[in-house]
């Protein structure tokens, strides 16, 4: 299989239904970080003009199997909210990337990788 060849739908292969939070608030930036205190929170920034961006969130869309009561899963549209991106940066310390995955656990970011470095299975380690 090449690199490429998981970023695209078998012909009866369904993607996951997963239910994304929208993140379109500066203040929901510290409940995510109480949020964090009792289970992770994962941030998924989004650009919707970016096909490599959209390819990404189609895969982490198939990949996630993520159950809510192990994770709670946000969602960023950066183009209308840059501004929370920007935040995003600041208090957690991470480089804007996009597409970008960013875990956050205990109010740090414990996780923070982009476009097909993206690892289901790494986030999955980071709920114990």
């Amino acid at each position: 299989m090449g690199i490429l060849d998981r970023f695209f739908k078998e012909p009866n292969e369904e993607p996951l239904k997963t239910e994304w939070k929208t993140l379109d608030r500066i203040d929901q930036l510290d409940l995510i970080k109480e949020q964090s205190k009792n289970k992770p929170v994962a941030i998924f920034k989004h650009s919707i003009r970016c096909g490599i961006s959209s390819m990404v969130k189609k895969q982490l869309e198939r990949e996630w199997d993520i159950s809510d009561e192990d994770m709670d899963f946000y969602y960023l549209d950066l183009i209308t909210y840059r501004p929370i991106s920007n935040q995003i940066a600041e208090d957690f310390g991470v480089v804007h990337q996009s597409p970008q995955l960013v875990v956050i656990k205990d109010g740090w970011a414990v996780y923070n990788d982009s476009h097909y470095s993206i690892s289901v299975d790494q986030v999955k380690s980071l709920i114990k």
